[in-house]
């Protein structure tokens, strides 16, 4: 069957003699694998589809499995993502963590478009720490872990002082705290920016100020509900984690 779709490439890798194997997030069919001949020929017609973060139109064969390129059409070549080594970190981890936390059936019209606003907002400058913890978040939400941020998980406390569980999924006031004595202490900013997480889609992400503190209270929550339901070997992730407070020198420099 022939195919047509828009697709963003989330992983590339070379094959055989100058061919590539890469696999698109679609708008209409989840994640499909696709054969790029040729795509590592000095003259290749379909070389730059095959490039990581590469947005385009791929019209592709296939009768199962993997499919083969017929022909294709660069929409956005995101080629910022890929000349940045900061860029490509984050970038990099927010195509793998689509690729591995999501099942096809997962991988929808919306999960599209929110990977599509994550490359926009890091090409743009938006805060890369902030974009990908939206981008996980919605990832959480797909894959079915939202966590509960509206009021304490075991008795519906909705105002007072709370601790955020990884492990059963949201937020828990000071006298239902010893349900997980590991839970975390976040500051109302950090749990702030949680529940805004759950409400707000990527393309409607602004610039947003956030202190250095927060951030890593941020940080150390998004990655406990990841560790809690979606435990995957990140080689992206490991990479980012040894160069991440580099790039935050870098910027403090600027």
């Amino acid at each position: 069957m022939l195919y047509r779709t828009e697709g963003i490439v989330i992983r590339s890798m070379p094959y055989g003699e100058g061919n590539a194997i890469i696999t698109i997030l679609t708008n209409t069919h989840g994640k499909a694998g696709i054969m790029v001949r040729g795509a590592k020929k000095l003259k290749s017609r379909h070389g730059s589809l095959a490039q990581p973060f590469t947005h385009g139109e791929f019209v592709f064969f296939r009768k199962s499995g993997l499919g083969t390129l017929n022909h294709g059409e660069i929409i956005e070549s995101h080629h910022k993502l890929r000349e940045r080594l900061e860029l490509s970190a984050y970038a990099a981890y927010a195509a793998e963590l689509c690729d591995r936390a999501l099942q096809d059936e997962e991988a929808g019209a919306f999960i599209f478009e929110q990977l599509r606003a994550c490359f926009s907002a890091l090409e743009e400058g938006k805060d890369p720490q902030i974009t990908l913890h939206l981008f996980e978040m919605k990832i959480i939400q797909l894959a079915g872990y939202a966590p509960q941020m509206d009021c304490c998980l075991h008795c519906g406390r909705e105002d007072g002082t709370f601790s955020f569980s990884a492990r059963l999924g949201g937020i828990l006031c000071h006298r239902c705290r010893s349900m997980d004595t590991f839970a975390l202490k976040p500051g109302d900013g950090a749990l702030k920016l949680l529940r805004m997480f759950k409400q707000l889609d990527l393309r409607r992400l602004g610039s947003v100020q956030v202190s250095a503190e927060t951030k890593a209270e941020l940080r150390t929550c998004m990655r406990s509900m990841l560790d809690a339901h979606l435990p995957l070997n990140l080689k992206s992730r490991d990479f980012l984690d040894q160069m991440e407070p580099l790039f935050q020198n870098e910027a403090g420099d600027e």
